[in-house]
């Protein structure tokens, strides 16, 4: 008889409590292969074992383990693995370049890692950031005969944002902090050990650890989703059984090209989740027909805050009544959040910095000096500054309006890029559109079919003001996206460089 489940104070204490349950259940599905509870976990304590056996690090300070891998059996058994030696987990993606893993290696000060074959295959370009650092790869040593203990205020994971200053800037999260966001999603979405989670994300991106966490909490089965099927994704759906899916918005318009958004092409789909991204109400609409008996959800949040702090229930006329931009709302932030807009007074009509703080915030950046800037002190609480701009609408959620440092200054007026990539895209043939501004200039990039410029801003002409028109327009098979699957706003600052000084 399995235990009555007691509650949840460290992130993994879930996966062992289902591992009880029935480690015969299936935890994890990857490139082909089936994957038990039991037998991660058994994997989990070996790589654990290794770990300690290699060296536990300095006494009387938690440890620090990087996880190398690729979406691999290793790489989710080794995250499971340093949280049981009580250690902050740090994933690293192998895809990332050397110079940039060999600094997230540094910023991290590393007491152990493990790597799978991928992460193995790397290990000579990045040997000086690894000097003294103990690597597991498939231990021979006796396994770790259980978890060791960790505490609540202990961190889980660290994950790397991109800094402003050209490096990575290191977020630690407790355990308290994604145990307490754990807590809101079971309560809002009651997943069970019969839902199927897809699993989309890199290990480095904080979006992942829903899939993983909020799926192993449940006693469901994660299903890495490899980028190659997303030409028939409802394929892939039916053939696994998928009833969570979560990804970033921009999967959606991979998944339309390839045809796959057909009316009621994915009927199996009970929860449709979004975030990371702004979603669109047209590519929101299209995918709800796709998956007509499922519930869809954008969720917005930063890594800051924990994965996502606020939600909002997708219908086709509400939410673009809502609307800003063509943006689906970020909904409403989470009950145990706090949060006010800074600068709404000023403004007028609601619109404000967005700024949280309660048990999910992050305590501050490994390196405190990015903190500066990236706090609020008022009435006596210390708040986190998203630097994302928020109007409220009606019913006491929150539109998302865009980046604060997407604001930018053209011939004197202020403009807002995502309002001139919302004009881009309402262009006839024009798919996906992203807005960049260098120098005082404005360039546009375009996903559809090629027109001449000095028609599509004759169009843009007929709502737009003069300043809100790009002059320099450049035509991509698509928007190159980041590790994250994110638009790759520096790759396209570059290219409109490139552009202008041609």
């Amino acid at each position: 008889m399995a235990p009555d489940r007691p509650e949840q104070r460290l992130l993994h204490e879930a996966f062992l409590w289902n591992v009880e349950r029935d480690g015969s259940a299936e935890a994890l599905r990857v490139g082909g292969e089936s994957i038990s509870y039991g037998r991660l976990h058994e994997r989990a304590l070996r790589l654990a074992g290794g770990l300690l056996f290699h060296g536990p690090g300095t006494a009387g300070e938690p440890l620090r383990v990087g996880v190398l891998g690729a979406r691999s059996e290793d790489a989710y058994a080794g995250l499971l693995a340093a949280l049981y030696t009580g250690a902050a987990v740090v994933p690293l993606n192998p895809a990332f370049p050397p110079e940039r893993l060999r600094h997230m290696i540094g910023a991290a000060s590393l007491d152990g890692l493990i790597v799978d074959d991928k992460g193995m295959s790397l290990l000579p370009e990045l040997a000086d950031a690894l000097d003294g650092v103990p690597v597991v790869h498939r231990p021979t040593v006796p396994a770790l005969d259980e978890p060791l203990p960790s505490f609540p205020g202990d961190i889980a994971y660290i994950l790397f944002t991109s800094g402003s200053s050209g490096r990575p800037k290191g977020v630690p999260v407790r355990h308290s902090n994604v145990v307490a966001y754990l807590r809101q999603i079971r309560a809002r979405y009651g997943f069970t050990c019969d839902d199927v989670f897809s699993q989309t994300f890199d290990l480095t991106f904080d979006l992942a650890m829903f899939d993983i966490f909020a799926g192993w909490g449940a006693g469901g089965t994660v299903v890495s989703v490899p980028p190659h099927v997303y030409v028939s994704l409802p394929d892939f759906v039916a053939r696994h059984g998928i009833t969570v899916w979560f990804s970033t918005p921009n999967m959606i318009s991979l998944v339309r090209r390839g045809r796959g958004l057909e009316r009621g092409s994915m009927p199996g789909l009970r929860w449709s989740l979004f975030c990371g991204e702004a979603l669109l109400v047209q590519d929101a609409a299209r995918w709800q027909e796709a998956a007509p008996n499922s519930r869809l959800e954008n969720l917005y949040g930063p890594t800051e805050l924990t994965i996502s702090c606020s939600v909002h229930r997708f219908d086709p006329e509400r939410s673009a009544r809502l609307a800003v931009n063509d943006i689906v709302p970020i909904g409403a932030v989470h009950p145990r959040l706090p949060y006010l807009l800074l600068g709404a007074e000023q403004d007028g009509d609601g619109t404000g910095e967005l700024c949280v703080t309660g048990e999910q915030m992050f305590s501050g950046y490994l390196d405190r000096a990015d903190d500066a800037g990236r706090f609020l002190d008022h009435e006596g609480r210390r708040w986190y500054r998203t630097g994302d701009l928020v109007r409220r609408v009606d019913g006491g959620e929150l539109a998302y309006l865009g980046r604060a440092d997407h604001q930018v200054k053209i011939g004197g007026f202020r403009v807002e890029l995502a309002e001139v990539e919302s004009g881009l895209r309402r262009l006839p043939g024009v798919r996906d559109a992203a807005a960049v501004a260098v120098d005082g200039r404005l360039v546009a990039f375009l996903v559809g079919d090629e027109r001449p410029v000095p028609v599509l801003m004759k169009e843009l002409g007929s709502f737009f003001p003069r300043y809100l028109i790009p002059r320099h327009y450049e035509y991509l098979d698509d928007l190159p996206l980041n590790a994250n699957r994110k638009t790759d706003r520096p790759e396209l600052t570059a290219r409109a460089r490139a552009l202008l000084s041609s």
